[in-house]
């Protein structure tokens, strides 16, 4: 994590243990999973391997590698829909396969495999299973790949690659093919890039109300994440949204004063609640397969949702009393 994602791995250190250990260990499978299909010779092969490697997981008797022996118990001590792990194995493929996106609708959909996906899974290791703030999780996934898609644009064309929607191109009077010809930064481009942030921002923007909804000693993890990530479209907006030639980078110095700002917002603020937002349509079928609806009332689940409901509440009252004796 530390080497394949600076942003998750500074915000990983503010989640509590019982939450950044399983997480890191999803965090490996996955990482190896995109590789696998990515560098594979045979993409389908590479499919084929990484389908039976998950049904081994889901019987309970990984193969030998570390991390699907690492994540076994995590899909089973979190109840992880199997549904999950297959929208983001299919996310990968569509990279393999070098899928462009005609409409801002199709990227969504491609953006609810291969970060919405991990969005889901985050709030069932942190228990929670409430659909709208499944969905409000799923949504900042999306928000965080726009923003990847938003500052890899030139990385992304000189190996190939081309996410921004064919349409939003062809209104700014750009033809596709000819631009991934030769890949320059103009003013029509710059509009697209825009435009894509701008839906990013909107979806940053629902996610907040989903954040009151998680554990109160994971917020502000989430929280940090959602504002520096949110922060590198921002960052691309104030030096002419140019990510042909330089790759927008949050400095250190700027990360930690989010970070201070997603603790306060999280020990302090009030969210609005998320219940009445419809959730995004390319990740409707990521709520339906997380959000559980039939657990008994007596289930081990539950039963440790209570217990971690009162450390929470105790959590909180000794932050708040260090942050009053500190002023």
């Amino acid at each position: 994590m530390r080497g394949g994602s600076r942003t998750f791995y500074a915000a990983s250190l503010l989640l509590p243990t019982r939450v950044r250990e399983p997480a890191s260990a999803l965090y490996a499978f996955c990482r190896l999973a995109d590789d696998a299909i990515d560098f594979g010779v045979d993409k389908h092969a590479a499919m084929v391997d990484l389908q039976q490697r998950l049904d081994a997981i889901y019987r309970g008797r990984p193969k030998s590698i570390d991390a699907d022996r690492a994540l076994t118990p995590v899909v089973h001590s979190f109840a992880i829909p199997r549904a999950l792990l297959d929208g983001l194995l299919e996310g990968f493929l569509w990279d393999a396969q070098g899928r462009r996106y005609q409409t801002l609708a199709e990227l969504e959909s491609y953006g609810a495999r291969v970060a919405g996906t991990v969005g889901a899974m985050m709030a069932l290791l942190m228990h929670t299973r409430d659909a709208s703030a499944v969905a409000r999780a799923c949504e900042l996934g999306v928000a965080m790949q726009l923003t990847n898609i938003a500052r890899d644009i030139g990385e992304d064309a000189r190996h190939g690659r081309l996410y921004l929607p064919i349409e939003w191109l062809a209104d700014a009077g750009l033809c596709a093919d000819d631009w991934m010809r030769s890949p320059e930064f103009n003013p029509a481009i710059a509009t697209v890039t825009q435009k894509l942030i701008a839906r990013a921002d909107a979806l940053y923007q629902r996610s907040a109300s989903g954040i009151s909804a998680l554990p109160r000693d994971c917020r502000v993890a989430i929280h940090a994440a959602r504002l520096v990530y949110a922060e590198i479209g921002h960052h691309l907006e104030r030096t002419g949204l140019d990510s042909i030639n330089q790759r927008a980078v949050v400095s250190d110095r700027r990360k930690l004063t989010l970070i201070a700002r997603a603790s306060a917002a999280a020990i302090f603020g009030r969210t609005t609640g998320s219940a009445r937002i419809a959730p995004l349509p390319a990740i409707q079928f990521l709520v339906d397969a997380a959000a559980a609806r039939d657990l008994p009332a007596g289930s081990f689940y539950q039963r440790t949702l209570r217990v971690l409901d009162l450390f929470e509440r105790v959590e909180l009252r000794k932050r708040e009393t260090l942050v009053r004796q500190a002023a």
